[in-house]
C-alpha cells in the first residue's frame, strides 16, 4: 500500500508541476490543460494536485512497513 501511495503521489506531483509550467509557458504537456471543465482554473487544479501529492507522500511515510 505504501508503494501505491508513493506512485500515485509521484504522478500527481508530475501532473501538477506540468500544469503550472504549461500555464505560464507555451509548453503543452500534461493532463490539467486538456480537461475542458477546468478552463480558467488550471492554476488552482495544478496547485491542488501538488498539495494532494504532498499529502500522499506523508500518508505513505506514516504507514507501517509491510
Amino acid at each position: 500500500m505504501k508503494r501505491l501511495l508513493e506512485i500515485v503521489g509521484a504522478l500527481a506531483l508530475v501532473q501538477g508541476v506540468a500544469g503550472l509550467v504549461s500555464r505560464f509557458t507555451d509548453w503543452n504537456w500534461g493532463l490539467v490543460h486538456r480537461l475542458g471543465f477546468l478552463e480558467g482554473y488550471e492554476i488552482y487544479a495544478s496547485a491542488a494536485l501538488i498539495v494532494l501529492a504532498l499529502a500522499l507522500f506523508v500518508a505513505a511515510e506514516s504507514r507501517p512497513p509491510e
